[in-house]
This record gives C-alpha cells, structure tokens and sequence, in this order.
C-alpha cells in the first residue's frame, strides 16, 4: 500500500503550480532600485544638520539607511519626499536619509521641507556636493541603499514612489533581517 502525501508535499506542489512563495521569503529588489554588484563601502563625505553638526553616512551605521539626494529646485525629487515620509513611517527601523544637494543653507532647507510637509525626514545639507560626486550621481534624485555593515548595495537614478507596497514589503524584510 503505498503512502499518501504529506500536507507539506501537496503545498509544495501546489506551491510550485501557482507560483505561490512561501511566506518567509524575501520580497525582491523592487524597480528602479538596482543592485551593485561590488558592494563599495560608503564614502566619509561630510554634510551638515539643521544645526550645523556634521554628519557622514557612517554615522548610521548599524541599520540600513536609505539616502537620498534631492534639490529644492528638483520637480520630481519634490514630488517623491511625500512617498520618502510614509517609508520612513512604515518601516520605523530603517533610516530615510534625504540629504540636498541643492546648495541651499539648512535654514532654507528646513523650510522647504516643513513647506512640503516632510520635515519628519530631518534637516541634512550637503553644500559641497561630496555626496553626489561620490555615489557618483549624474542626476537628480538619486537614492542609494546601505546596508548595516556600511556597504552600498543598491541605487536608484531617477523618482519611484517610495511608499508602494513593494518598497515597504522589501524595507521591511530588510529591516526585520
């Protein structure tokens, strides 16, 4: 008599015909993130607080940090700081690090960003543009993801709506790991 399958063996099945995943899986890279295939580490370029302390991205180290470069002047790097807000909201235990690069003072930043009601992110200025000439930035807005270790592991050239159910299923996987 032969044995009948495992419940384990029929979902597996099942799992495979449909395409289901099992629920511990790891989302993937969510578009237009893309991933680095060195995994350089993060530069020790330095930019400056709403105060004028002086911060470098090691400063974070420990977490995942999502960095962000953006410029007032910037339509669409304008248009994704409300999808950077909800992020930072849904995945509490991940870092969103919006840095401008518009050579705009913190003072001048901090009201923008009040203005556009995303003065949760912080205040962080980067004057000297160190930040964009080493992640090697072309354009705006850019956004670069590290890992906890302090190593650059993916990029993005361009907007995305930072908030989408995909984002924050993969940030938070990444958070929770």
């Amino acid at each position: 008599m032969k044995n009948p399958p495992t419940k384990a063996a029929v979902l597996l099945v099942l799992g495979v015909l449909y395409g289901i995943a099992p629920s511990h899986a790891k989302p993937a890279m969510p578009a237009p993130l893309t991933a680095e295939t060195k995994a350089p580490p993060v530069p020790k370029a330095v930019f400056v607080d709403a105060a004028g302390g002086k911060h470098s991205i090691g400063d974070f180290k420990g977490k995942y940090v999502l960095v962000n470069l953006w410029a007032t002047w910037c339509a669409p790097c304008v248009k994704e700081l409300p999808s950077l807000v909800n992020l930072q909201k849904a995945v509490p235990g991940m870092k969103v690090l919006a840095v401008d690069v518009g050579h705009d003072t913190p003072q001048k930043a901090a009201a923008f960003l009040k203005d556009h009601k995303a003065d949760s992110l912080g205040v962080y200025v980067d004057t000297e543009l160190a930040l964009l000439h080493a992640f090697g930035a072309y354009g705006l807005p850019t956004t670069v993801l590290i890992d906890p270790s302090g190593k650059e592991v993916a990029k993005a050239q361009g907007p995305a709506e930072w908030a989408a159910p995909e984002f924050v299923a993969y940030f938070k996987s990444l958070a929770s790991s």
